[in-house]
């Protein structure tokens, strides 16, 4: 397995609108899905699919392989756009979200969608099994990194915290965490909801290398992948990730009603127009 090409940010942002306009289109034709929370990650998916992980779309189950895992489990449109565009499965899937024998289910699936290291839709528990993950890698002295992408609304979640506390425990600096800090979850404002203080210092506390950056910003995006990647002191890297639920869609944008709902005709016009202009 040869390393990737170093996509350039510019190579990345016009990914980033196909990866929207993907997800976007599989829950449109499904009439079922989340956008609101797929369209905010799109960017940091981009980055990590088509530049920063150590993938291979023809031997999927390679063991060095870097390692994901979406344990906002419910946007999964957006790493399935990620999996059809970088060829781990044929493209014209993407028109089967949800259907009966399709690789791409409701919630990821690792026994039906190549490219799927771990099931995920349980909100909280995913940190866990990325932990494993990289605890694994670590006693086995693996090169292999783990990634894991959680939800702001998911850090309410005792599990989250117990996780933390182990990966700093056994010091794997093999771990990067991200969270997709919103402040919708599905009933509403995170702050409303149930507040969740500051989170960079939270993850900082419990032994975190932590960072709080731009997530629609490619370059905060590649330049904070290439510092935390390199730096082998010891602790888990989490990176806070300010966005905005529904990112790259006027209607959809900080809309607590699109966490879980499809476009009808018109909306999906509307939006894919939107995201071919980059609206900022």
């Amino acid at each position: 397995m040869t390393e990737m090409r170093k996509t350039s940010v510019e190579e990345l942002k016009q990914l980033a609108i196909k990866m929207r306009q993907t997800a976007l289109t599989m829950i449109y034709k499904a009439q079922s899905g989340h956008p609101g929370g797929s369209l905010s990650a799109a960017d940091l998916m981009t980055a990590l699919y088509f530049r920063e992980m150590n993938v291979d779309p023809n031997n999927p189950t390679w063991e060095d392989r870097d390692r994901f895992v979406l344990s906002k489990g419910h946007a999964c449109p957006i790493q399935y756009a990620a999996l059809a565009l970088r060829g781990f499965v044929p493209y014209e899937t993407i028109y089967t979200l949800r259907e009966y024998g399709s690789p791409f289910q409701g919630h990821p699936d690792m026994k039906k969608c190549p490219g799927i290291d771990i099931s995920t839709g349980s909100l909280g528990q995913g940190l866990s099994c990325a932990v494993g993950m990289a605890l694994a890698g670590k006693r086995d002295r693996k090169e292999y990194r783990v990634f894991c992408l959680l939800g702001d609304g998911e850090c309410q979640e005792g599990q989250i915290w117990e996780a933390v506390q182990t990966a700093v425990k056994y010091q794997l600096d093999n771990l990067f965490i991200f969270v997709d800090y919103n402040n919708l979850q599905i009933d509403g404002f995170c702050h409303e909801v149930m507040p969740l203080l500051d989170l960079e210092k939270k993850f900082e506390a419990f032994g975190c290398e932590t960072r709080y950056i731009n997530g629609h910003s490619m370059e905060q995006i590649v330049e904070t992948l290439d510092e935390i990647t390199l730096n082998k002191n010891g602790k888990p890297k989490c990176v806070i990730l300010e966005t905005v639920k529904g990112k790259g869609v006027s209607y959809m944008e900080n809309v607590a009603e699109w966490h879980g709902i499809a476009p009808n005709d018109e909306e999906y016009e509307r939006a894919m127009e939107e995201i071919a202009r980059g609206l900022q």
